[in-house]
């Protein structure tokens, strides 16, 4: 997708330094736009940790390059020192699987080799395909949730299609296309008349910067809201379907995904319009079939709720909203039901959200 009219991917292997791999930091956008470079796997870590980049796929990927950079600095075929770096880059964060996935698959890729050197061709390998199979099952899923789109678009005579996501799952949550916003930037090139609803997305504002930084790139129009307005737009009849990403899928089809994303659904529910999640396979957890009890959610830093983050005008600073000493509890993640899920977008197709659909998609 492009910044500025130059395309760009999230994360990538600066050139001529195998041993360096580029990513934009999203802490700055979208007032600033800058390019970190990771060349340990201590950067990885905290470039995960501290939302240097999000969203569960580019994890996903910044976790594989994270495994080649950390083989990097070992000297000896010690399996030990191997799990000990694998189990250091999961731990970065909870909730997202794919970080999990992209892990244990360079270990699985790598574990019958002696030679250090060898385990580091593959690893390497191993992360750049990771990354083209993620933008190839964007691709997918944008090519399978634009029927949707299209199908509202001519129910409505040609009209606009009016399309509300919250946080960001878009190519900066990706590697590419992204996965909610995938179809809606395929509708947009087809020439399908569209206009998306942007959730603020508190604490940390993804949908606010984010989202709305990359749909304005793309020409296409949005509108951001509070995060509480959603519902009365869908009463309102100003919204034709819901679509957001997931970072966590349980096997019957039970959605963790941004704070807030459960209450659109409720909403959606409520007023009879699709929800849809658009996600990797890799992103669902077969291990896990009560998503309520069973997924971890994320609980971070106090003060992402305590301070606001703005441009004003020179530079980013951050404000307190609120008294110093009165406490907070900053849940990153919460947990829609199957049962309001009216489908689940894949890179395979489109699904129920249940056990017996997603088992037809897991091979």
């Amino acid at each position: 997708m492009r910044i500025n009219g130059k395309n760009y991917h999230t994360i990538w292997v600066k050139e001529n330094e195998p041993g360096t791999i580029q990513i934009i930091d999203q802490r700055f956008l979208p007032f600033e736009f800058k390019i970190v470079d990771l060349k340990t796997p201590e950067d990885v870590y905290l470039a995960i940790k501290e939302m240097w980049l999000r969203g569960a796929p580019l994890i996903g990927v910044a976790a594989a390059y994270g495994m080649y950079l950390g083989l990097l600095q070992i000297k000896s075929e010690d399996n030990c020192e191997i799990e000990s770096l694998a189990s250091y880059l999961k731990s970065s964060r909870p909730t997202a699987v794919n970080l999990q996935f992209a892990v244990d698959l360079v270990i699985n890729q790598i574990k019958n080799e002696k030679s250090i050197d060898k385990k580091i061709q593959i690893a390497f390998e191993t992360a750049n395909r990771l990354k083209e199979k993620e933008i190839d099952n964007c691709l997918r899923i944008g090519e399978f949730g634009f029927s949707l789109i299209e199908k509202i678009s001519k129910s409505k005579a040609g009209d606009v299609v009016n399309i509300l996501t919250h946080c960001n799952a878009g190519w900066l949550a990706c590697v590419d296309y992204g996965t909610a916003t995938a179809p809606i930037y395929l509708a947009h090139k087809k020439g399908i008349k569209i206009h998306v609803w942007v959730d603020e997305t508190r604490p940390r504002n993804q949908g606010a910067r984010l989202t709305a930084f990359e749909l304005g790139q793309e020409g296409i129009s949005h509108t951001v809201i509070a995060d509480n307005t959603g519902g009365l737009l869908m009463q309102k009849g100003l919204v034709d379907v819901v679509i957001v990403g997931s970072d966590r899928t349980s096997a019957t089809g039970d959605v963790a995904n941004k704070i807030g994303t459960y209450l659109k659904a409720l909403a959606a529910y409520d007023n009879n319009i699709p929800f849809y999640v658009a996600l990797p396979i890799s992103t669902i957890d077969w291990e896990i079939n009560d998503g309520i009890k069973e997924i971890p959610i994320e609980q971070r830093d106090e003060n992402e709720v305590k301070y606001v983050e703005g441009w004003d005008g020179s530079r980013i600073v951050k404000i307190r909203i609120m008294p110093e000493n009165s406490p907070v509890s900053n849940y990153g993640f919460d947990i829609t039901p199957a049962k309001y899920v009216s489908a689940l977008i894949t890179e395979k197709g489109i699904c129920k959200a249940n056990r017996q659909d997603l088992e037809k998609f897991r091979k």
